[in-house]
């Protein structure tokens, strides 16, 4: 019997694991006060790809056996500042759902006038409204919201024996990166879908086709095809984009953020023709 419910997701959540190892380090012997400071700064950009993965976890879970997703729902839950059962509220049964109707949107990118927010306006709305909107939508679920609500407990009190044990490195080992990366993914998320007016899921997601940017987020460029089938392994994406290609507007494209590009980050990009038809051919 396999702990996976998918061997893909093995590496992943190994690598979740040392860079917990290494918090854990950095928390327990750090003993200089720029030590923290310096691992939350090399942080901020990991630990938003493994928001990413935390993400598709939340969609499909990683382990076959709910106290091992319960486990490394804790961990992503120190990394990311999403706890255990948030985006399957806010995003799965949420924001999939509602996305093609701004009115209802739980990551709405519009105004109530109906204007489009600024980059910084959403991300600092959803990072705000994350909690109390995920909480809203566990009416719905209550199997859901008493996981939501109980794991969120077991965070908060673990937190607090961190802080009680070392006030100064749980700040800057756990509760600052937590933060920060629930900013960046929300940020991120902006890109996903601004400014698209359209009830067709094959022109409502913008796709992101670079290869360093799919292998560290677990092909989340490829948006389209997981908001077409959001229960669609991480792995199968591209294989699904291929097969949708042709429909998905070439205007839907955007280059990839900061670290992979620094000039023109998220700019939009259109693909010719020939770039499409090549998509659209079955992989070997």
């Amino acid at each position: 019997m396999t702990l996976f419910r998918h061997p893909e997701d093995r590496i992943p959540v190994l690598l979740f694991a040392c860079v917990f190892a290494l918090d854990l380090t950095v928390y327990f012997m750090a003993s200089s006060w720029w030590l923290p400071i310096l691992w939350f700064g090399i942080g901020i950009i990991p630990k938003g790809w493994i928001s990413a993965w935390n993400h598709h976890h939340q969609h499909l879970n990683m382990f076959r056996h709910a106290p091992l997703n319960r486990l490394l729902e804790l961990i992503f839950g120190f990394q990311t500042g999403v706890t255990s059962h948030t985006w399957f509220l806010h995003h799965v049964v949420g924001h999939h759902v509602n996305y093609l109707d701004q009115e209802k949107d739980e990551s709405s990118w519009k105004r109530d006038d109906g204007s489009t927010m600024g980059e910084m306006e959403y991300s600092l709305i959803t990072t705000l409204t994350a909690y109390p909107r995920a909480y809203k939508v566990g009416l719905r679920y209550p199997k859901a919201l008493r996981v939501f609500l109980a794991m969120g407990a077991l965070q908060l009190a673990l937190l607090g024996v961190l802080f009680w044990h070392n006030a100064y490195n749980a700040l800057f080992v756990f509760l600052l990166p937590m933060g920060a990366s629930l900013y960046v993914t929300a940020w991120a998320t902006y890109f996903h879908h601004v400014g698209l007016e359209t009830k067709e899921h094959a022109e409502a997601s913008y796709n992101i086709l670079h290869r360093g940017y799919n292998l560290l987020t677990g092909n989340l460029g490829y948006h389209t095809a997981h908001h077409t089938k959001q229960a669609l392994h991480w792995s199968k994406l591209p294989q699904l984009h291929a097969q949708m290609a042709k429909d998905i507007p070439a205007t839907l494209y955007r280059q990839p953020g900061i670290p992979f590009v620094w000039s023109g980050s998220e700019e939009k990009l259109e693909l010719t023709d020939e770039q499409v038809e090549a998509l659209a051919r079955p992989t070997p």
